[in-house]
């Protein structure tokens, strides 16, 4: 999907969560697990809105790691989708998937980053990348809205063909800056 003109000069945004949702699909991603999350709140819901995929809500990240591998041992291709704070969650039950070779994709939305208004997320969402790496899980990265379909579709190859872990984190300066908001 190309940016479209608007009236002097301007462009809209890209929708990057419909060329993530579409590059799951070109890549026969059939289960979807996520703990909600407001940053993959638009691909969630092409998910759910789209028959031919299963999706399941968690109440842990480490599950969606375990229907993965379940996913694949039934013969389905899986993602899971959560946010940088789940991580640390993860790293025990990554090596499931590392030990027994089956393929993992996982896309992150980060938090901890970029402008980031709660000190609680910025440990977790610096040691994201690493956390990953040591545990022999591949990281790529989205940083601007062109090149989310590109990176997710070379991280499902790698996954689904190669039978490798990856982890693709979306840039919290993408998702844009979360605010505290007060209700009346």
């Amino acid at each position: 999907m190309d940016s479209v003109p608007l009236d002097k000069g301007v462009r809209a945004a890209r929708d990057w969560p419909l060329d993530i949702f579409q590059a799951l699909k070109q890549a026969h991603v059939s289960q979807v697990s996520y703990v909600p999350d407001a940053g993959h709140a638009r691909l969630i819901n092409l998910c759910h809105d789209d028959a031919s995929i299963k999706t399941t809500v968690l109440t842990t990240e480490e599950e969606g790691i375990a229907l993965c591998a379940g996913a694949w041992l039934g013969g389905d291709r899986s993602a899971l989708l959560m946010q940088s704070s789940g991580v640390g969650n993860c790293v025990n039950m990554l090596s499931l998937m590392n030990s027994c070779r089956f393929p993992f994709l996982t896309i992150v939305t980060m938090r901890g980053e970029w402008a980031e208004f709660n000190p609680w997320q910025v440990p977790m969402g610096t040691a994201t990348p690493g956390a990953f790496q040591l545990m022999g899980t591949t990281v790529f990265r989205i940083n601007t809205a062109d090149e989310a379909g590109d990176v997710v579709t070379a991280a499902a190859t790698l996954a689904f063909d190669s039978d490798q872990q990856i982890a693709v984190l979306i840039s919290q300066r993408l998702l844009g800056a979360k605010k505290w908001t007060e209700t009346k």
